[in-house]
């Protein structure tokens, strides 16, 4: 038995023996493809996962994984598929890049390579492959963007600005040397967070950007929406603060204007929007927005029966629409809120009729029907641009809804039961006759 267990005991290290020798082997492989490779790459194209391959058996192996010399060949020959593909792509440009984050994994490994480095020669080596990669890594980040892979191109991004950090720290030299080029690219690195939807990566880009000054009303857009969603306050702060700095900027002040319709501030808005259409005077969704502001005032001073100033609001409201519907003939929004705006005030003589329903004395009675007629009236100026939406817009259910509800005060009850029907048909997810006004 004591001799089986020598036996056992000699195989286990043997074969411990072997796997090193593999890997050292695998290594030497990988040295040798990718000596090939660089040579002639399209000529020995096949050497390339022959390297990759030796270099996965070689990084597997608890000591040489530990050396610099297998990160460094790996770096190296990443580096150089990114680099074959930039030349090759000059001359040809539906070139396609043999690994698709060349760049990336070369850093990767490049890093890793200077962890492990013990030698002089070993840290340079590292350090010249982390200062030639780095353009690489803005380059495979530009693509990546481009081709809307905000994922990638955020990695890539991000991998360009810790290599500058690095280089930094170790006497070497970036391209971010300046300020500005630093600066612009962290506000590249954090579009890409943003449009990959990484908020928690995309916040501390633009902070960053925010208190070195960078010069971009972009990054207090970013930041409102960014802090939107946790911090309403915090995020109206900074926009008041973007609105500050850069009291021109169109995209500012349109995210205020949209701030301030969340927030129900009515009086606020006429002035940032009228502001806006001095900006954009050619823009039938701001006349529109605008007409939607007013007509929420008259509202507002209606219900508290001021009628002069819901008046005055009711005019203006009706104006912008108009002038919104000028510039853009047909558009949807415009006639269904000249419609609405119609209706509402139908709606609040309504609310005044009925409130005299009770009331059977021959005063009562008459100043009733003085009411419905004016009711009914007042319905008639908003059939025409409820019918016109309708046209436009067949599947709109708050315009059925309204068509509906002015045929019943019409008592015209079969048209009426027409658009209930419609309306039916629509929320149960069927599909809307459209040629009932046509």
């Amino acid at each position: 038995m004591k001799k089986f267990l020598l036996g056992f005991l000699s195989l286990i290290l043997v074969a411990g023996t072997m796997t090193a020798q593999d890997a050292k082997k695998a290594l030497k492989t990988a040295t040798k493809a990718y000596g090939a490779y660089n040579l002639d790459a399209r000529g020995n194209a096949d050497k390339l996962q022959e390297a990759i391959d030796a270099l996965e058996i070689a990084s597997a192996d608890g000591e040489i994984s530990k050396s610099s010399k297998v990160w460094q060949v790996k770096g190296d020959l990443f580096n150089s598929v990114y680099r074959n593909y930039a030349t090759m792509k000059q001359l040809d440009p539906t070139t396609t890049k043999a690994v698709a984050d060349a760049a990336v994994q070369a850093y990767g490994a490049y890093k890793k390579a200077l962890e492990f480095s013990q030698k002089k020669y070993e840290k340079k080596d590292a350090l010249k492959g982390l200062g030639e990669v780095q353009s690489y890594l803005v380059g495979e980040g530009a693509e990546t963007y481009e081709n809307q892979d905000y994922a990638a191109a955020f990695t890539a991004f991000q991998a360009a600005l810790e290599a500058h950090d690095v280089l930094k720290d170790n006497g070497q030299s970036s391209i971010f040397e300046e300020a500005s080029a630093y600066n612009d690219q962290m506000y590249y690195t954090g579009l890409a967070a943003l449009n990959a939807q990484d908020m928690g990566a995309a916040k501390p880009v633009f902070m960053k950007l925010k208190d070195a000054g960078y010069d971009k009303p972009a990054v207090y857009e970013a930041l409102y929406k960014l802090e939107l969603e946790s911090d309403e306050e915090a995020a109206a702060a900074i926009l008041q603060e973007g609105r500050e700095k850069f009291p021109d900027d169109t995209s500012l002040l349109f995210n205020e204007i949209n701030h301030y319709l969340r927030a129900g501030k009515l009086n606020e808005l006429t002035g940032r929007l009228e502001a806006a259409i001095a900006k954009e005077p050619d823009n039938p969704s701001l006349y529109s927005t605008l007409g939607n502001v007013y007509d929420n005032l008259y509202q507002k001073e209606l219900a508290e029966n001021n009628e002069e100033q819901a008046n005055g609001y009711f005019d203006k409201a009706f104006e912008n629409y108009n002038k919104s519907l000028e510039l853009k003939p047909g558009f949807f929004d415009a006639v269904y809120s000249i419609g609405a705006l119609y209706y509402n005030r139908a709606a609040s003589t309504t609310a005044s009729m009925n409130a005299l329903a009770d009331d059977y004395s021959k005063a009562g009675l008459k100043k009733y029907d003085a009411l419905k007629a004016k009711m009914l009236a007042q319905f008639d100026e908003a059939l025409p641009f409820f019918k016109q939406a309708e046209a436009i817009n067949p599947g709109d259910r708050n315009t059925l809804i309204a068509l509906k509800e002015i045929f019943a005060r019409k008592d015209d009850i079969a048209t009426s039961n027409e658009f209930k029907s419609r309306l039916e048909t629509l929320d149960t997810g069927g599909t809307i006759d459209a040629s009932f006004f046509k």
